[in-house]
């Protein structure tokens, strides 16, 4: 089928771009609430519970906006490999590299997001990579070395567990690409975002069950008042918030420039960990985040110049 005609609108187009720093931000959060998670509960468990509110709160928020709530064959079929690729291997391979590497080092790798985005979405949805865009991201590509070279340095990890940790993150990165080009072809694409997610988070949540009884056993939670909040915050805010906004962008702008909201999120986290938890600045972050940030502003005055022609 033909993609619609027409310009890619601009990232700075109000209707584009505050979802887009919305989305940066509570993301630029939940890795401090994440890290809190990292402790007595097996990591899976963890993602299980998220997810399970998560699905629960989706479907009361298809009820709210009269979404349809069932799916016929085709769309379950999409929606179970969306659960599996980004609510249940995405959030597990996150979730265990912070047992290995610190939530700064997850942060800014999960910027790199936006390469996978943009060559998968190349090659499946015929988007192509502008100029701009390729040169912003080569840009951003530096200034997210010299943070992870940054918080390498900082971090307590031995040379074995950056290497664990690094692996399971880039798993999750490809697992999270995956996952952002599938929903964006058009066989999903005819689905409503909401129902689509609902039933996604739903079978992730199933799926993060299954697997938590066969890897840690029986469910195993943690009493703690903040280790609840979190849950709460995650699911709500990090997921059911968050998730219909950025699958609308990776829709309307493709998923490499829908992706580089991952680039503003190590920023946001870094800034969250100043005020909250005494991080200092100097010379290295400072100017790794400079360049990140250059690198998003020379994209977001790329546009699409015409319409792709997709096989579907």
């Amino acid at each position: 089928m033909n993609a619609e005609a027409g310009t890619e609108p601009s990232l700075l187009n109000p209707r584009i771009l505050i979802p887009f720093l919305l989305v940066s931000l509570i993301w630029g959060s939940t890795w401090l609430v994440i890290k809190d998670q990292i402790g007595t509960v097996p990591p899976s468990w963890s993602v299980a519970y998220r997810f399970m509110m998560a699905a629960a709160a989706m479907f009361v928020l298809v009820a709210i906006r009269k979404q349809p709530f069932r799916l016929n064959r085709q769309g379950q079929f999409w929606a179970i490999l969306i659960g599996i690729a980004q609510f249940s291997f995405n959030f597990n391979f996150v979730y265990n590299a912070e047992i290995y590497i610190t939530s700064g080092l997850v942060a800014v790798m999960f910027a790199l997001l936006m390469v996978p985005n943009a060559i998968l979405g190349r090659i499946f949805l015929g988007q192509k990579i502008g100029g701009a865009f390729m040169a912003g991201s080569a840009i951003a590509a530096v200034g997210i070395a010299m943070l992870f070279w940054h918080e390498y340095k900082a971090s307590p990890a031995t040379l074995e567990e950056v290497v664990l940790g690094v692996i399971f993150t880039a798993a999750g990165i490809l697992s999270a690409s995956v996952a952002n080009v599938m929903q964006a072809t058009p066989k999903v694409k005819v689905y409503p975002i909401l129902t689509m997610l609902a039933w996604a988070m739903l079978w992730g949540a199933l799926i993060n069950i299954c697997v938590s009884f066969a890897t840690a056993g029986p469910p195993q939670f943690d009493m703690r008042p903040s280790y609840s909040a979190g849950i709460i915050y995650l699911a709500i805010i990090g997921s059911v918030v968050t998730f219909p906004l950025y699958f609308s962008l990776v829709r309307e702008i493709g998923a490499g420039k829908a992706a580089y909201s991952s680039v503003l999120v190590p920023v946001v986290a870094m800034i969250l960990s100043t005020l909250f938890e005494g991080y200092v600045w100097t010379l290295l972050p400072a100017a790794g985040a400079t360049l990140a940030m250059a690198g998003l502003l020379v994209s977001l005055w790329a546009r699409k110049p015409k319409a792709s022609r997709i096989a579907g």
